[in-house]
């Protein structure tokens, strides 16, 4: 419970310290939400995985006036996901671009790496990791409420593409995120 409560803090702090800087945005968009393993078998993970994602928009995606200067203007993300019942918590950063369908339907996927502190051998409760960092991708699909809320299911994937030395259960995991666009 004391990561869950980690999460909630620097969601916190995220927010307020956004809020005192309100005309200089340090952040584009906060996204809370949790997730749960997809795997079977021995690689499944028990549990909820709480998660925080902050996004950068250094780039300019919002001046992005179609799809192709939208995926050409990354956002940068920032985020953690929680381990419970023992699992796996991840910290992970890398690129992500988005595509809209719409005012208010948008696709959006990422790709970087990710540090996890999970078993790397021997694990009877989940997968066998290889090696604590590893590659992160994920892909989602949104709706927009309006200009500041939105909804993302997205379905993400870790592992180290058999680049390091070990075994590569890799870790996936399907979730809902809510997002604050500031």
């Amino acid at each position: 419970m004391n990561k869950f409560c980690a999460v909630a803090v620097v969601a916190a702090i995220a927010i307020s310290t956004q809020a005192a800087f309100a005309d200089e945005a340090i952040f584009d968009e906060l996204r809370f939400g949790a997730s749960a393993s997809v795997q079977g078998g021995h690689s499944h993970e028990d549990g909820i995985f709480p998660e925080v994602t902050l996004f950068f928009d250094p780039f300019g995606f919002e001046q992005a006036t179609d799809w192709k200067q939208g995926l050409a203007r990354p956002r940068i993300n920032l985020g953690a996901s929680i381990g419970t019942s023992g699992q796996a918590t991840q910290v992970f950063g890398g690129l992500s671009w988005q595509v809209n369908f719409s005012d208010k339907m948008f696709a959006e996927a990422g790709f970087g790496g990710l540090w996890h502190d999970g078993k790397l051998r021997g694990n009877d409760d989940g997968p066998d990791l290889g090696c604590h960092f590893l590659f992160h991708e994920y892909a989602g699909v949104g709706y927009r409420f309006d200009t500041h809320w939105n909804v993302i299911a997205q379905l993400s994937h870790s592992s180290h593409a058999n680049l390091c030395d070990g075994p590569n259960s890799g870790m996936t995991r399907a979730g809902l995120q809510v997002g604050y666009k500031f």
